[in-house]
């Protein structure tokens, strides 16, 4: 189980830096191995406040973040893939997490106005530089998995995935059978499966768990290869979600629960 931090900040500096200090050393201390943030999340800030608090990084502890996406306005974001643009955030993130080398590079978007081989060739040089470790990718297809393996070793993909929204469901097995990372962002969708209802809320009655435990134990039975990210600005909500790693889901349970969502997108 990961720890998404983008809601640490939020879109801009965090109102309470020490409050998310706390919360980000807490997501460690419960075990949580991937920390997940990015160059646009608070334009940096996001970055920084990690680095205060998790700074010397613990043993056991990967801190993924992405470049190659900036934002225009508030919620409104666009792929940015220009070579001399992802080296420049890439070092700008290494500075901000004060590290020499990133655990985990991940290219945020791919930008269709820039050629795929000059923005992962672009990755695989800072790579080869000893400036990133691993190499992910973003919200990609199949397809778009394979082309890039043409150019760089992908360790990872970090895709939209949650129990009822399966879009990449393909890109999940493409990524099973090749033995890559897959990292569900929005786990939980926009917080529906944290309510009390339905198939999902009779499962966590059942099991005595919540039934955003249920959805997360659900994605960590899917598949060896699915780490979840669950981000929260709550405590609460914090060990509420990593204790879902102790939720145990009966071959019954999971079919049913399997069941809520169609396998889509290939």
């Amino acid at each position: 189980m990961g720890f998404g931090a983008m809601w640490l900040t939020g879109y801009g500096p965090a109102r309470d830096p020490d409050a998310m200090v706390r919360l980000a050393r807490r997501a460690v201390e419960l075990g949580a191995g991937v920390v997940d943030t990015a160059d646009g999340y608070g334009l940096g800030a996001n970055e920084e406040l990690l680095a205060k608090a998790l700074h010397p990084y613990p043993d056991g502890v990967l801190v993924a973040t992405k470049v190659g996406q900036v934002r225009s306005a508030e919620r409104k974001w666009q792929p940015l893939g220009r070579p001399a643009y992802l080296r420049q955030q890439t070092e700008l993130s290494l500075r901000r997490l004060r590290v020499d080398t990133l655990d985990l590079l991940q290219l945020h978007r791919i930008d269709p106005t820039v050629p795929v081989e000059d923005q992962l060739g672009t990755l695989a040089e800072l790579q080869q530089e000893g400036k990133a470790r691993h190499i992910g990718l973003s919200e990609v297809t199949a397809d778009q998995l394979e082309a890039a393996r043409g150019h760089a070793r992908i360790a990872s993909v970090q895709n939209r995935y949650n129990l009822t929204d399966r879009e990449h469901e393909g890109v999940l097995e493409h990524c099973e059978r090749e033995g890559i990372a897959f990292i569900p962002w929005w786990p939980l969708a926009r917080g529906e499966h944290a309510l009390r209802q339905g198939p999902i809320g009779r499962v966590a009655d059942e099991l005595g768990a919540t039934p955003a435990q249920v959805c997360l134990a659900w994605l960590l039975r899917r598949s060896p290869v699915v780490h979840p990210i669950p981000g929260t600005k709550s405590l609460a909500h914090l060990d509420e979600n990593m204790a879902a790693r102790t939720v145990e889901l009966d071959d019954r349970r999971f079919r049913e629960l399997d069941a809520l969502a169609p396998a889509a997108g290939k």
